[in-house]
């Protein structure tokens, strides 16, 4: 079954944990960016997992009314359908929500797969993200509770964000600043709050410096080996010293160093989120293009131009195959080529 069933997407989740390996987590706008991460997984003979943010869901709800439900309804519904066509397994998630936000897209998508459940299907998504960092930890983790234990009667898997990640996704804005690595008392508390899966399972993301957006290697100050210490910490108070009690989620991975994300993958992290990149490579060829054919592309000084080449096929196969060429290189970056469930 090419979309993860709920058991299907706990084993993958296992798998990488023991394996030490992550899944690259893509964000998409559009059935081509669909496209082009499902290409991307199976030209690395790689598992995946596709995600729709809260921006991505209501662009692709279409601009007359902007609904994100329906834009993240109807590409999970193509998903399933396409998918098929694939040799892999892919999970369906959906990406930073904040509480502004959270009625208006995860509950009611919750409910969709909630009533799907009840009638023997499995859930439209695998996961959902419930981002509070911009709330104090307290009201962060008590949505969280509440989430969690709604998420787990969906048979879905919620990732929470607890502490801020920088920069700018979606609206939801941080600054880079000593604020962005996550503490043990945070860890703590969280466990406390979600358990350690008991509740229900979810995936944590943690803050080590993490930015979103656009940077250089060298500008913003990546402190992976902090998992270490927020596994060891929690690990030691719950009796399960020596075992990584989380399931890490790498957020602002762009810029990143090779060995920044291995240091990462050995402390825990199971998922990194992938969009600065694949947005530039998909748009990369269109402008190249765009700058070889100009005067095909438009109808320059009232000539008719070139039909072949303003046909929005032309040049969409080439972003296509650009972002799925940086998929297949994030699945060798976080070692989970080759590693697809057989």
């Amino acid at each position: 079954m090419p979309i993860a069933t709920p058991e299907v997407y706990a084993e993958m989740l296992d798998r990488a944990k023991a394996g030490k390996f992550a899944y690259p987590a893509i964000n998409v706008t559009s059935t081509q960016t669909l496209h082009a991460a499902l290409r991307g997984f199976a030209e690395a003979e790689s598992d995946g997992i596709v995600q729709i943010s809260t921006g991505g869901a209501e662009f692709l709800g279409g601009q007359h009314n902007k609904d994100m439900v329906t834009g993240a309804v109807a590409l999970a519904e193509f998903a399933h359908i396409v998918a098929a066509k694939y040799d892999i397994t892919v999970a369906l998630h959906t990406d930073h929500c904040p509480k502004d936000k959270l009625d208006t897209y995860v509950r009611p998508l919750i409910e969709v797969s909630a009533e799907r459940v009840a009638k023997g299907l499995n859930p439209l998504f695998q996961s959902h993200m419930w981002d509070g960092s911009a709330e104090t930890l307290a009201d962060n983790l008590a949505i969280g509770q509440e989430l969690l234990a709604k998420a787990a009667a969906a048979k879905i898997i919620l990732e929470v964000e607890i502490t801020p990640t920088g920069g700018e996704e979606d609206g939801v804005t941080h600054e880079i600043n000593d604020e962005l690595y996550t503490t043990v008392d945070d860890a703590l508390r969280t466990a406390e709050a979600l358990g350690l899966g008991e509740k229900g399972r979810y995936l944590l993301a943690a803050s080590f410096g993490n930015v979103h957006g656009v940077y250089k290697p060298g500008n913003v100050v990546l402190r992976p080996e902090l998992l270490k210490d927020l596994q060891e910490g929690v690990g030691a108070k719950y009796g399960k010293a020596g075992s990584q009690p989380f399931d890490f989620v790498f957020h602002g991975g762009s810029g990143s160093t090779a060995e920044e994300i291995a240091t990462a993958l050995e402390n825990g992290v199971v998922k990194m989120n992938l969009d600065t990149d694949t947005q530039y490579a998909f748009t990369r060829p269109i402008v190249d293009h765009v700058f070889r054919n100009y005067d095909g592309v438009l109808k320059v000084d009232g000539e008719v131009g070139n039909k072949k080449v303003y046909d929005p096929r032309s040049w969409g196969k080439s972003a296509e195959a650009g972002m799925a060429k940086r998929v297949t290189e994030a699945c060798a970056n976080l070692r989970s080529t080759g590693t697809k469930l057989k």
